[in-house]
């Protein structure tokens, strides 16, 4: 069995006086595609946020290959290539093309020389269908444009785990479809992958493992089979019936 690249241990967050996350425990191999799903304020974004260290822990352990991500021996930005991150907003640097964007990390990150950035990039523009629009600027594209680009460049920096947060939440309908097809490509490639969602059909088809949490909580996990056809906890039942009632 292969060993965990990522574990989490009794994961603490507060902010101010509010404990948002109350010691989760989670780990991921390699190939694992986890969706974590969860009501609006369950912890599910802040423990995505904790796990790239966009936010600080307030206690526990974060190990990537059995090093203390906190310690001061890490590098931060190195270690954000290694687990990188699609947002919800997108989060494009507005005054870059698409193709300056998806360069821009290997370049000040990895120190790769500029033939060597747009190569890599323009491969990763056009595996989204991105590659018609490398000269144009963010608001030129459409937001699932704007979506595939920001994936094109996480997929830039070539991290072993990519995170999604939400990555459909901000798109209108009909440009979800096209973001969630480059996240099934990616799935059935074996990128490994955790991803908050609201799009309770694609976790339960494209994941290997799902997490409900609440409360700041992990509540139940478990194979996608289990979590949506027979979960074990009442919360869970109640939680899916009222996403299904909606």
């Amino acid at each position: 069995m292969s060993e965990s690249i990522l574990q989490v241990r009794r994961l603490v967050k507060n902010f101010g006086g509010i404990e948002v996350l109350k010691g989760v425990d989670f780990s991921i191999k390699k190939g694992d595609v986890t969706c974590v799903i969860g009501a609006s304020g369950s912890g599910k974004s802040t423990f995505l946020r904790c796990v790239n260290l966009l936010e600080t822990p307030t206690g526990g352990e974060i190990l990537f290959h059995g090093q203390d991500v906190m310690s001061r021996e890490l590098s931060v930005p190195e270690y954000r290539a290694k687990v990188g991150m699609v947002f919800q907003s997108f989060n494009l640097f507005h005054n870059m093309t698409a193709l300056r964007n998806c360069m821009v990390g290997t370049r000040r990150v990895l120190k790769f020389d500029k033939e060597k950035s747009r190569s890599i990039a323009m491969g990763y523009l056009d595996k989204v269908g991105m590659s018609p629009f490398i000269n144009a600027r963010p608001r030129q594209l459409s937001g699932g444009q704007q979506q595939r680009v920001a994936i094109a460049r996480a997929l830039s920096m070539e991290p072993e785990i990519l995170l999604f947060d939400e990555p459909t939440s901000a798109l209108d309908p009909q440009m979800v479809g096209e973001v969630l097809a480059v996240i099934r490509q990616l799935a059935s490639e074996g990128l490994t992958m955790i991803i908050v969602t609201h799009e309770m059909a694609f976790a339960r088809d494209v994941s290997n493992y799902v997490v409900y949490m609440q409360d700041g909580v992990i509540w139940e996990a478990g194979a996608p089979e289990q979590i949506f056809q027979n979960p074990q906890k009442q919360e869970t039942r109640d939680f899916l019936a009222r996403f299904m009632r909606g």
